[in-house]
């Protein structure tokens, strides 16, 4: 036999054969579901590499972003010509007389050979001008891969042709190539070769001439993606209710290629740095006294540098390998982390 009976704290519970029904534990009562994103998100915290190469990604983007005040704060600019304000700290050939390049209390990281650039500010000023450089070109790849891959999955026909037999042209062309040739004529289209070229002008071109040639990977995918949702019953569904392609796109189908979009960021992102730094190194990307990354390296490689001392090609490379390996480690991690059925 069953009775209700009130219990304390309100409700009622349900006597059978003389024993209350335990009550339920505010957990069972209600159970709150996990969103893609949350999931996501722890699956990604279990990772100690992934979290520690973000760690180390942030720190790169912190200095880069912080360069001017940690300059001021340290004293000291990229662009002061200590060979010739401080000529007692070098020899007759421009090489730094102390040992290490340099290295000492007042200069960290040492002088640059010639001119003597303190290398310490000239590589934050290096980090912040590649990594924003890249940056941008990241984004302009992936706003023109979405629009453009999304549009030819979705609509297909006469627009899908088009733009595919776009993707398959460009890709045709080889692109480290293409870069070293082209950056000369399209920094002549807005300044003549007997003026001095700005650095605006050079960055602009940078951006442009990696953006022609970099959305196309990622289009490609997207479009992949799109043509097998668009078959889905979803948006069939929405297809009936008389929704407009526009509104698919953005409610439908944008938001179930987030996965593509992020994991493919992050792997371009560091391929953008070493290309802007294989352009830079080369000549055709900044030069000085602009600080850059790639122009370091160049500057190290030279046989004045090379014979005297190796120790200014030091901190350039090591901390151009740390971040291309952060942040390949972060992609990876990023990947795992959207797949269920990974085992990381």
């Amino acid at each position: 036999m069953t009775s209700p009976i009130d219990i304390e704290g309100g409700g009622t519970s349900v006597v059978v054969d003389g024993e209350p029904e335990p009550k339920k534990k505010p957990e069972e009562q209600q159970l709150v579901g996990r969103s893609p994103g949350q999931l996501m998100w722890i699956r990604f915290r279990r990772d100690r590499a992934g979290v520690l190469s973000a760690c180390v990604v942030i720190f790169f983007f912190v200095i880069g972003l912080a360069a001017p005040l940690i300059s001021k704060l340290y004293g000291k600019n990229p662009y002061t010509v200590y060979a010739d304000e401080r000529p007692e700290l070098f020899d007759s050939a421009g090489v730094p007389l102390q040992p290490n390049g340099g290295i000492s209390g007042e200069f960290w990281f040492g002088l640059e050979p010639g001119n003597g650039y303190d290398v310490f500010t000239k590589l934050l000023y290096g980090i912040r001008n590649s990594l924003m450089i890249s940056l941008a070109v990241t984004v302009a790849t992936v706003l023109t891969g979405i629009l453009l891959g999304v549009a030819a999955g979705y609509l297909g026909g006469r627009p899908d042709f088009w733009i595919s037999r776009l993707i398959d042209f460009l890709l045709a062309f080889p692109a480290q190539l293409f870069f070293i040739a082209s950056m000369p004529v399209v920094v002549s289209l807005f300044v003549s070769p007997r003026d001095e070229t700005p650095v605006y002008v050079r960055v602009v071109a940078l951006i442009a001439v990696q953006w022609v040639l970099g959305w196309m990977s990622l289009a490609r995918i997207l479009r992949g993606t799109t043509l097998a949702l668009r078959e889905r019953e979803f948006i069939e569904a929405a297809k009936v209710s008389g929704a407009p392609p526009g509104r698919i796109i953005r409610k439908e189908i944008l938001p179930n290629v987030v996965t593509p979009i992020l994991v493919q960021s992050t792997y371009m992102l560091p391929n953008f740095v070493t290309a802007e730094a294989g352009l830079s190194f080369l000549g055709v990307g900044i030069v000085e006294p602009t600080p850059d990354w790639g122009q370091m390296f160049s500057k190290a490689s030279t046989e004045l540098v090379m014979q005297n001392d190796i120790t200014y090609m030091f901190f350039p490379g090591i901390s151009m390998i740390i971040f291309i390996v952060a942040f390949n480690l972060l992609g990876d991690s990023v990947r795992d982390a959207f797949d269920p059925k990974s085992e990381r």
